[in-house]
């Protein structure tokens, strides 16, 4: 009876241990200490971590290597919560909660730094060619900013905080989303609303396919929609049991047919976007030796071959197959 406990215990803790789809073909650990923020590149080929302890680092994924490292604001601790790639991969921007970035990947040199007095950055997102910074704030408004040129231009359409935003590759057209319970697609060279998508509840993440054929658009609760910027019409709702489900990454593959979101509970899903159904989902890894056992899913990408690219709070980047 002793050893017949012994196995079922045994065979307890392996099915424990074991989560399906928690498996992923190849882990990188980028950040041992952990992440406060990490952002991929379209093809999944770089990785920008704000890291614990080393400051921000750029990570070349296929080599596993560290290309660069930089420093927001000099010495001191580093706070940079927020980052992102444009989409030719050329320029990042970082933020911390006071003031932005802009750094160039082909020298690695900054190209700008700015202070922001008014209220504090939540959100912020940068087109191709460094051409122009979008800079969400907790006081509603959104700031468009061509750093060439000085052209500025404030979007005030919200009247409640920013959550989250999105830039169109060209830089012509910003997604932004708003604890008014409002997304709003708007047109940066005049400021004008071309869409407005509301929600029951406060708007937590947004994102625009590059191609700018659709939006995604999730609240706090249990809606998250796919939307034709053609048309502007709904396409589909994401399909999931949940009566609160939030998400910290989005991103469309390029052919439209499916979006990979992250979400801070671990989970890492594969939705079909003209259905709303989900296709797989997965589990990252928690960061070892912490309680609870939990990470907030970054950013994420889509690879070559029927795979998928996950960086999150526990300081790794995975790759998932499907």
């Amino acid at each position: 009876m002793g050893y017949l406990w012994s196995v079922i215990l045994s065979l307890l803790m392996l099915s424990a241990c074991s989560v399906p789809g928690s498996t992923p073909i190849q882990t990188f650990a980028f950040a041992p200490g952990g992440a406060l923020a990490a952002t991929l590149s379209v093809d999944g080929k770089l990785a920008v971590v704000s890291t614990v302890e080393n400051g921000i680092e750029v990570w070349d994924t296929e080599n596993n290597s560290l290309r660069y490292q930089w420093r927001h604001q000099g010495e001191g601790n580093n706070l940079v919560a927020t980052i992102a790639i444009s989409a030719d991969s050329e320029f990042v921007a970082t933020a911390d909660h006071d003031a932005f970035a802009l750094w160039s990947m082909a020298s690695g040199d900054p190209v700008g730094f700015w202070r922001i007095d008014e209220s504090r950055i939540r959100d912020i997102a940068v087109s191709e060619g460094g051409n122009a910074i979008l800079v969400g704030r907790s006081n509603g408004q959104v700031m468009y900013f061509e750093p060439q040129t000085g052209r500025r231009l404030e979007f005030l359409g919200h009247q409640e905080k920013i959550n989250t935003v999105a830039l169109s590759p060209n830089g012509r057209y910003a997604l932004t989303g708003s604890s008014d319970y409002i997304a709003y697609l708007w047109d940066t060279r005049s400021g004008q609303v071309v869409y407005s998508f509301s929600h029951p509840s406060r708007v937590t993440k947004v994102a625009l396919d590059r191609k700018g054929r659709l939006a995604f658009t999730a609240d706090s609760k249990n809606n998250a929609r796919v939307w034709d910027l053609t048309t502007g019409e709904q396409i589909s709702q994401l399909s999931y049991l949940q009566r609160q489900k939030i998400f910290s990454a989005a991103r469309f593959s390029d052919d439209g047919k499916y979006l990979l979101t992250g979400s801070p509970g671990r989970a890492l899903n594969l939705w079909s976007t003209q259905t709303g159904e989900e296709i797989e989902d997965w589990w990252v890894a928690p960061r070892a030796g912490r309680q609870p056992q939990s990470a907030v899913v970054y950013d994420v990408a889509f690879l070559p071959d029927n795979r998928v690219l996950s960086a999150s709070s526990s300081g790794l980047a995975e790759i998932w197959g499907y």
